[in-house]
């Protein structure tokens, strides 16, 4: 998969990024390719190589319509979980370096149904955060809108499950 200058890219586990430039380095005899993005949060900059995208998972924006479907799960009414947490926080991991949209919207609508029952993990309350962060920043992105307006919808998505957005550590 290749990108482009200016192009915006979800970095998984962190967010939204824009591809600031492209640049090679010669490494002994070899030439190496990298993408150098520039995270929507906190403006940190990251060095990708060419050659591992795709083991980092470096990929496009959700498309609109994925948003809509990510939605939708969002205003089912969501079931009990049953893990304790060490299972839970294990699982939920792996989904966030997934860094599927689909994958945080899981992780995210999990724990909040488990805010409801009882007080999260410091470490489970920091990926709550970050799984909300990245939600709103891609649907604001896919969908053309503010962060503000992505936030407004995604509170109005999840009063039907219901459940309400948290409010960022």
């Amino acid at each position: 998969m290749s990108f482009q200058i200016g192009e915006k890219v979800v970095y998984p586990n962190h967010g939204v990024a824009t591809i600031e430039n492209i640049s090679s380095r010669a490494f002994g005899t070899s030439l190496e390719r990298y993408y150098l993005l520039r995270l929507t949060c906190g403006s940190m900059t990251v060095i990708v190589p060419f050659s591992h995208v795709a083991d980092i998972g470096l990929r496009k924006v959700t498309r609109n319509g994925e948003v809509a479907r990510i939605l939708t799960f969002l205003a089912e009414p969501v079931s009990k979980t049953k893990q304790d947490w060490k299972d839970r926080f294990k699982e939920n991991s792996e989904k966030m370096r997934d860094g599927t949209l689909w994958a945080i919207a899981q992780v995210f609508k999990c724990l909040l149904r488990q805010q409801c029952d009882k007080p999260l993990s410091f470490r489970e309350k920091k990926m709550l955060d970050r799984a909300r962060h990245m939600l709103i920043t891609e649907i604001s992105i896919a969908r053309n809108l503010n962060e503000q307006q992505a936030a407004d919808l995604l509170q109005r998505t999840l009063a039907k499950a219901p459940l309400a957005l948290p409010v960022a550590i």
